[in-house]
């Protein structure tokens, strides 16, 4: 784990943006296509800590994007070359465009602040999306890399953002994946060797930085 002192370089608020992924209604609520990931992401706390992580960036000033997958109803412009696509297009739920399946999952709040970028295709919410340029213009230096799940979207995240040249930030305890055990052995052995891992309350210590430096001893 990093000293504070590295982490806290590493999140300078300026520079840093908060992405959480697939964290919506359709992946993560109580109606999910995923039963199985749903109930993963909240019973290992995951989407509590996305939460509270999301909360204390709105408060100090820190950007955040949420990276949502979607499809048309006809499933135009959609993938058919990988397993998991043919898939997904047989489950009950669909991430549809404009159904409540595709709007972030309490308990993250979505603000005004907020980017929402959503995609129509591919693995990752990096490549072939808004996400790179918005983070170009934004200034970005650090990401902030959360969400499900640790199988697929959230490794295609780190390694996009990595091969960008950005500097990845993942709190270990802030992504879900199936089945349990895979996450932290995901993490381990391959995130570790190409971002910082943290956890949620390392992380949360440097994003509340900028409020304890406002407070003036009497």
């Amino acid at each position: 784990m990093p000293s504070y002192e590295q982490l806290s370089e590493l999140l300078d608020p300026a520079t840093t943006v908060l992405l959480t992924v697939e964290c919506q209604q359709g992946v993560v609520g109580p109606d999910s296509a995923l039963p199985e990931l749903a109930r993963e992401a909240r019973s290992s706390g995951a989407l509590a800590n996305i939460a509270r992580l999301v909360a204390a960036a709105h408060e100090s000033g820190i950007q955040v994007v949420h990276a949502v997958a979607e499809r048309r109803p006809d499933g135009r412009g959609a993938n058919r070359n990988a397993r998991l696509f043919r898939a997904a297009e047989r489950l009950p739920v669909q991430q549809l465009s404009g159904t409540t399946a595709v709007r972030v999952a309490a308990p993250i709040e979505v603000t005004e602040e907020d980017f929402v970028v959503r995609r129509l295709h591919g693995l990752s919410p990096i490549q072939g999306t808004d996400v790179d340029a918005l983070l170009r213009n934004l200034g970005c230096r650090t990401l902030v890399v959360t969400g499900v799940s640790a199988n697929v979207a959230i490794p295609n995240a780190v390694f996009d953002a990595v091969n960008r040249g950005y500097t990845a930030v993942v709190p270990s305890d802030a992504v879900a994946g199936v089945p349990s055990e895979y996450t932290p052995a995901m993490i381990r052995h391959t995130l570790a060797l190409v971002a910082t891992v943290a956890t949620t309350d390392e992380v949360l210590g440097c994003f509340e930085r900028p409020r304890r430096a406002r407070v003036t001893p009497a």
